[in-house]
C-alpha cells in the first residue's frame, strides 16, 4: 500500500480557518457504506438512534504556545532573540519537552523570558527537541501560562493568521476535563450543551475517555510504503466505567460511535478479544487498511489531511475506493477541512463484520 493511495488535490478555499458559528451549524456529510446525505450537525439526534453510545474525548487543550526572548550580554552591548516554544510534554519532575525555534539561538543554562510572570530555562536539547524547567509549577503555572500562551492551531491555520483569544474558547470542547493535549480533538468542537441534551433525549448514551492529542498528529508521512511509517506515541486513560458502559451497549445490541479519531485510536489500543479493557499508557496504534476493529462501529470525524494516517484511518473503517468518493464529494459540495471544518459520521455498509 503506497502513500500515493491517500492523496487528493484539496482546493484551499476550503481550509478552515475558523470554525462555524454556532458550533452545531457545521454541515455533516452521513455516509452509510456508498449511500451519502448532506445534512448538518444540529441533525445529528435524527441520525443516531437509541442505544449508540458516543465515546468521548474529554482532554484539554493547554495554550501551549510561547513567545518570548532570549536575552545575552555580547562585545557589541545587551542581544536579544526572539523565542517561540510549542509545549509538547510534562515529565515527572515539572520539566517540559518543547519544540523550540530556533533551537541554534539558545544555549544550554539560558532563560527565556515569555511575561513578567513566566520564564523557563534550557536543561537540554534532545534530537531536535528541548527540555524547559520552567520557574513556576501547580497552579500558578497554569495561571501564567493561561496568561502568557497562545493555542497550538494547526500549521496550516497558523499559516494563515496568528492565534488570537476566540481560539481558547473555539479551539476547545464543552466537555473537556483533563489538561494534557497540545492539539484539540477537533470532531469533537461541532458539539454544544444543548445538542448533546438532545441526543441524550434520543436515547443514545455517552462514555468519556481521555486521549492528550499530541503534536505528533500532524507530522507527515515520509515514506512511500505506509506499512514503514513510525507513529507518535500519546497518553491515553480508559476507565473501568467506560470500558463497562461500552461493553454493556455492545451486548445489548448497540453501536460504539467514537467522536473524533482520537477517541477511536484509544478504545481501540484499549480492546481485548472484542472487549474494551480499563487502560492507562501510552499508544502508538497506526490503524490502515486491513485493521481489524475490535470496539467502533463507525466513527464521526472532520475532513483530513491528504497523505495522512487520518486518512488511512478512515479507509480502514469504509474502504480505500469508498472514502475517495466521500472526499470527492465533500470538495464537490464545498465542504470546509481540517480542524475547524466540516464533519462526517462514517457507518460501514457492513455493521456486521465482529
Amino acid at each position: 500500500m503506497r502513500l500515493s493511495d491517500f492523496d487528493f488535490d484539496l482546493p484551499e478555499v476550503l481550509i478552515a480557518t475558523r470554525p462555524a458559528t454556532p458550533r452545531t451549524s457545521a454541515r455533516l456529510l452521513v455516509a452509510v457504506g456508498d449511500n451519502l446525505r448532506d445534512l448538518q450537525v444540529s441533525d445529528l439526534p435524527d441520525v443516531l438512534r437509541a442505544g449508540d453510545r458516543l465515546v468521548l474525548n474529554d482532554t484539554k487543550v493547554i495554550p501551549a504556545r510561547l513567545f518570548g526572548k532570549r536575552h545575552r550580554d555580547s562585545a557589541q552591548g545587551a542581544v536579544s532573540a526572539k523565542i517561540e516554544v510549542t509545549l509538547l510534554e510534562p515529565r515527572p519532575n515539572g520539566d517540559w519537552m518543547a519544540l523550540v525555534k530556533p533551537l541554534k539561538k539558545i544555549t544550554t543554562g539560558e532563560e527565556v523570558v515569555f511575561s513578567d510572570d513566566l520564564r523557563a530555562k534550557l536543561v537540554e536539547k534532545l534530537d531536535g527537541t528541548a527540555m524547559l524547567q520552567f520557574n513556576l509549577t501547580g497552579d500558578d503555572f497554569d495561571a501564567a501560562l493561561m496568561q502568557a500562551g497562545a493555542m497550538p492551531l494547526p500549521p496550516y491555520i497558523a499559516a494563515k493568521r496568528p492565534a488570537d483569544e476566540q481560539d481558547k474558547h473555539d479551539y476547545q470542547t464543552v466537555f473537556a476535563r483533563h489538561k494534557g493535549a497540545v492539539a484539540a480533538p477537533t470532531a469533537s468542537l461541532h458539539f454544544d450543551d444543548d445538542l448533546l441534551a438532545q441526543i441524550a433525549a434520543k436515547g443514545v448514551t455517552f462514555s468519556h475517555v481521555t486521549l492528550h492529542v499530541g503534536a505528533g498528529t500532524f507530522l507527515p508521512v515520509k515514506v512511500d510504503d505506509v506499512s514503514q511509517h513510525k507513529m507518535h506515541s500519546e497518553w491515553g486513560d480508559v476507565s473501568q466505567q467506560a470500558a463497562d458502559e461500552v461493553n454493556a451497549t455492545h451486548a445489548a445490541g448497540g453501536r460504539i460511535i467514537p467522536v473524533g479519531t482520537t477517541a477511536l485510536r484509544l478504545i481501540e489500543s484499549a480492546a481485548h478479544d472484542g472487549q474494551l479493557q480499563p487502560w492507562r499508557g501510552t499508544t502508538d496504534i497506526f490503524i490502515r487498511p486491513g485493521y481489524d476493529f475490535q470496539i467502533a462501529d463507525a466513527l464521526m470525524t472532520n475532513f483530513h489531511l491528504p497523505k495522512s494516517t487520518l486518512m488511512m484511518l478512515v479507509s480502514a473503517m469504509m474502504g480505500t475506493e469508498v472514502v475517495r468518493d466521500i472526499y470527492s464529494h465533500a470538495i464537490t459540495h464545498a465542504y470546509r477541512f481540517f480542524s475547524y471544518g466540516d464533519a462526517s459520521i462514517l457507518f460501514p455498509k457492513d455493521q456486521t463484520r465482529r
